[in-house]
């Protein structure tokens, strides 16, 4: 029988604070088939590493790569293999709650495709994600600087505006150009177009986001204006042979004014930190949280949020959390990365970091389907999380139903604005 905290954290709405929704049209006119609505976006990389050919697993989530059978059957050996990681627990209570399939057969997938047409009409989007799953209102990061008004529902689907080309020091000075208005030619320029789309898109976003420790290192290092304008002369004398150290130093000064107008205009600043995507590449000095250290130092008033928990160096962020008033941590992505650590982190984090400064869930995903399949796996194991600490004595059943309620959508709605951002959008549709 589910405890009461059970029951209270899956009947509570939840704040999604990180994902990578495709947009209403791109899922109803491009989405994936059954096979690649299951094992699209993280799963892959379970599968290569459990011993699939890439190219297997490349054909597997091509609809045009032959029948379903023809794509299933040459991965099905590493399936049973990765049923227990994360990413399989997903797809697992994805397959189980969404399609009613209790193992993957070649005649249940093809029922399931029926399904999935269903889900792949107009509506079905926000209802997946606001019915399903449960959810508050999602948090979107599609890689761009516009945040406009979603018409498939505008006061749920929000939008951070993005900053990882920026602080990467890769600037697309084209694009920045045509957006702006503003042909940049020294760094008066550069700075006066960073602030024109914080004038224009700002009102109506809900955070800025970079996930620059793909590409370069997450240690900040304060710049001059001066150093900054030779490495911009650099990069408009030559942008093709762009030396590292001068892409650091641009992007470092592109960093701080981004953290400064994020700050001025009332925005979060989030940090992808922690594990890569993917397989075969991930340089481990990158992504430790630690590296920001400097950067935190440097600008108490901003809000940083530092997502996916640093995984695997979890115990340094919550170090963090505690040293750096300036500092949420969120849990976004890591349920499926690995479900277990999460939750052992959730506890090892309330003991020692005010439990204001935890954000509990964010799929970090594109289909919707996906999304509601991970809402349910944190669901599961931060039930699992609170009622060990319910039974080791350490809280009362109903102090972790208020711990469940800051986690899910308490500490959301105290660190972003969401009330104004919507109300912005809502005078930007009718003006």
């Amino acid at each position: 029988m589910a405890t009461e905290l059970a029951l209270h954290i899956e009947s509570t709405p939840m704040c999604d604070t990180h994902e990578h929704q495709w947009k209403e049209q791109e899922w109803i006119e491009r989405g994936p088939d059954i096979l690649g609505d299951l094992f699209g976006h993280y799963v892959p990389a379970d599968l290569i590493v459990a011993g699939a050919a890439p190219e297997a697993v490349q054909r597997l989530v091509d609809p045009g790569a032959g029948d379903i059978a023809a794509r299933f059957n040459p991965i099905r050996a590493a399936w049973e293999a990765i049923q227990c990681t994360g990413y399989g627990e997903a797809v697992r209570l994805k397959a189980q709650r969404l399609y009613g399939l209790d193992e993957l057969t070649l005649d249940g997938l093809a029922m399931a495709q029926e399904r999935l047409n269903a889900f792949r009409r107009p509506g079905e989007r926000l209802r997946l994600l606001r019915q399903v799953a449960n959810l508050d209102h999602i948090q979107t990061d599609d890689f761009c600087w516009p945040c406009l008004p979603d018409p498939s529902g505008p006061d749920f689907f929000l939008y951070d505006l993005s900053w990882w080309e920026f602080c990467s020091g890769n600037l697309n000075l084209p694009a920045l150009a045509e957006e702006t208005g503003i042909t940049v030619a020294h760094l008066g320029h550069l700075r006066d177009a960073m602030a024109c789309l914080f004038e224009r898109y700002a009102p109506c976003a809900i955070a800025v986001k970079a996930q620059h420790a793909y590409s370069r290192t997450l240690r900040w290092r304060e710049r001059s204006d001066h150093e900054a304008a030779l490495a911009l002369d650099r990069v408009l004398a030559d942008p093709q042979s762009v030396d590292e150290e001068t892409r650091l130093t641009l992007g470092d000064w592109c960093w701080a004014r981004g953290v400064e107008l994020a700050t001025e205009h009332n925005l979060p600043f989030k940090l992808h930190t922690g594990y890569y995507a993917g397989t075969g590449h991930m340089p481990v000095d990158r992504i430790p949280a630690g590296n920001l250290c400097d950067l935190l130092t440097r600008y108490p008033e901003a809000r940083f949020v530092l997502m996916h928990i640093a995984y695997p160096y979890n115990d340094e962020l919550v170090a963090l959390a505690k040293r750096y008033p300036n500092v949420w941590v969120d849990l976004c992505w890591a349920w499926s990365i690995d479900p277990y650590s999460s939750a052992d982190f959730v506890r090892r984090f309330l003991h020692a970091v005010p439990a204001n400064k935890l954000f509990g869930f964010g799929g970090d995903t594109r289909p919707p389907t996906s999304a509601v399949a991970y809402a349910w796996q944190a669901r599961r194991w931060l039930t699992r999380a609170l009622e060990a600490e319910v039974a080791a004595g350490d809280m009362t059943e109903k102090q972790a139903m208020r711990v469940a309620t800051r986690l899910l959508r308490g500490n959301q709605y105290a660190c972003f604005d969401i009330e104004g951002t919507r109300a912005a959008i809502k005078q930007r549709m009718e003006g």
